[in-house]
């Protein structure tokens, strides 16, 4: 997708579950935090973004309170709790986005742009352009694709993969690059970025 890397440095938008946090098996939710389990690197690489002055966000699709497993409040506290155990290590997430709903019935379930207007109706300098989607599914992929973003594919490390969803083959195949995890994707990110 013929982006210049240096109008991709101002905001990164990334999913949650198997790129921040380990990814619960298909059909289960991360419903709350004693279920939430950080992935190694995520931390360090969230706090790398942020001293190289970006915006990080994050976008997921919470189709777990639509089936009635936990309600808004509870994805609330795992971000409240996620924040500060990243502010521990010197890293933060700037805003938290999430879709509540059911397949089709909304405009925020990824892949549709609804999360990306929440975004932006709060930080009104955002544009896709010059903003790069990391996510582990096609949702994300697409999302971001959608949007004129970069896509960053993470396929998991090779023992985690039998967690991907459905379409991860094809999510990889239309990421602009594809990374085992959070922490090399915003290595080769940063530096591009600095090579630019």
């Amino acid at each position: 997708m013929g982006h210049r890397l240096k109008d991709l440095t101002k905001t990164v938008f990334l999913d949650r579950d198997g790129v921040i946090n380990q990814k619960m098996p298909e059909g289960e939710y991360v419903s709350a935090w004693k279920h939430f389990r950080l992935l190694p690197g995520a931390a360090e690489a969230i706090g790398k973004l942020k001293r190289a002055g970006l915006r990080v966000l994050v976008v997921s699709n919470q189709r777990g309170i639509a089936l009635g497993f936990y309600a808004p409040e509870d994805v609330d506290y795992i971000h409240a709790q996620l924040q500060e155990k990243l502010n521990t290590d010197g890293a933060k997430i700037d805003g938290f986005y999430f879709c509540p709903h059911d397949k089709r019935v909304c405009n925020c379930r990824k892949p549709l742009p609804g999360l990306f207007e929440q975004a932006r109706s709060q930080f009104q300098d955002i544009t896709a352009e010059s903003s790069t989607m990391i996510g582990d599914s096609l949702s994300d992929i697409e999302f971001g694709r959608n949007l004129g973003m970069k896509t960053i594919f993470i396929e998991g490390e090779p023992n985690a993969r039998e967690h991907q969803k459905p379409g991860a083959s094809k999510a990889a195949e239309l990421a602009d690059q594809r990374f085992d995890n959070l922490l090399d994707a915003v290595n080769c990110l940063l530096q591009e970025s600095a090579a630019d």
